[in-house]
């Protein structure tokens, strides 16, 4: 299981004009819909589970976000990939009363268990390497991103150096 099988150029915004968490989540839910790729339910339900349980990783020099939600909500996996410069405001998984500003954030569209952990795990293991996190918000279109990401996940696999 890969990562990389889940995401495609049209899923990916480099530098986002999102200001904030909803018209991110709604830009997300949007692209996915006209792609089949969601039930009428997604959008409603990403943001429920936000407000309930929120994604936001505060680390040393960088912000991520790993939101998502049911998966009755998905009929077709993805995974959307987001940058902001800025940040995007999001609540601390760790501790609710807590904001970071989220530079990354990955969107998980996933509706089959053994998916979902083993894209969290390579996620976290991608997250918690500042290095992978730079190249990542470095990247400059889709086709750079998607390439960053295959890198990390074969660093993480031990097979290649990134």
């Amino acid at each position: 299981m890969d990562l990389t099988q889940f995401i495609t150029k049209d899923m990916i915004w480099v530098q986002t004009p999102c200001q904030d968490q909803d018209a991110l989540f709604e830009m997300v839910s949007e692209r996915a819909a006209s792609q089949n790729r969601i039930s009428n339910q997604f959008l409603e339900k990403l943001t429920e589970r936000e407000a309930v349980f929120p994604t936001g990783l505060q680390l040393e020099h960088y912000g991520v976000a790993l939101p998502h939600t049911d998966p009755e909500c998905v009929t077709e996996q993805f995974i959307a990939v987001l940058t902001s410069e800025a940040g995007i405001r999001f609540k601390q998984m760790a501790d609710a009363s807590q904001e970071t500003a989220a530079n990354l954030i990955f969107v998980l569209g996933l509706n089959e268990p053994h998916s979902q952990l083993a894209v969290l795990q390579q996620l976290m293991g991608a997250i918690q390497n500042e290095e992978h996190i730079k190249a990542l918000l470095a990247a400059k279109n889709e086709d750079e991103v998607i390439e960053t990401l295959s890198q990390v996940v074969l660093h993480l696999k031990g097979e290649e150096k990134l």
